[in-house]
């Protein structure tokens, strides 16, 4: 049987780890961002672990339902998680990956009203919903009212196609779109958590190369 150590790196450690792996200039950018996940399923919950472990400085979560058992297979929840709500289960699940990531949550529905307030301080928006209504209202409020930020959108991560169809598009200076563009789960039928995965973290990665100054062609 394995020994549990319980010993957490400092603060200071932590970040040394980060810098030794990133470079020292990047870590600094990521480190003072702050990045809102809208929406933290199968993609949202996976993007937040791949910044968390980037040492992204602080996440804003947004999500307004519960942990179920149909979650479990592509999301980054436990088994013991089930009925918790999942701004509270992956901001634990947080913690523990990524101590000093800074977690701001909020359990509602994010609307038309409330958006602008939700994501004002965010540097970078990421779009992480199932319902195409959801998806079309944020990615339209954000173009219109709110230009100044970077949007990453996903679309078409379904079924068992081939991962290589899954890519990254700039669609204009601060519109970013990660996925086939073309699977949907009410045709393929499926969500499978490789894919899934792969297109959270074509999103995270995207994140990730705005926060360095890399920028799609």
């Amino acid at each position: 049987m394995w020994e549990v150590v319980k010993l957490i790196p400092t603060k200071e450690e932590w970040y040394k780890a980060l810098c030794e792996r990133h470079g020292e200039d990047i870590q600094k950018k990521f480190t003072s961002a702050t990045v809102a996940i809208c929406g933290l399923g199968g993609l949202g919950s996976n993007i937040a672990v791949a910044l968390a472990r980037a040492g992204v400085g602080k996440l804003i979560l947004i999500d307004f339902d519960k942990v179920d058992i149909s979650n479990l297979h592509r999301q980054q929840y436990k088994a013991n998680q089930i009925g918790v709500n999942k701004t509270e289960a992956l901001s634990h699940n947080l913690c523990e990956i990524a101590p000093f990531t800074t977690v701001e949550t909020h359990c509602v529905r994010i609307t038309e009203d409330n958006a602008e307030q939700l994501l004002d301080n965010a540097d970078i928006i990421c779009e992480a919903f199932d319902d195409a209504e959801a998806k079309a209202m944020l990615t339209n409020l954000v173009l219109e009212k709110m230009p100044s930020k970077y949007l990453v959108v996903s679309s078409g991560m379904a079924g068992m196609g081939s991962a290589n169809t899954i890519k990254t598009r700039r669609v204009s200076k601060k519109l970013y779109i990660c996925g086939d563009e073309v699977s949907d789960v009410n045709v393929e039928g499926s969500l499978v958590s490789s894919r899934v995965m792969i297109c959270a973290a074509h999103q995270a990665h995207t994140v990730l190369r705005l926060l360095a100054n890399k920028f799609e062609v």
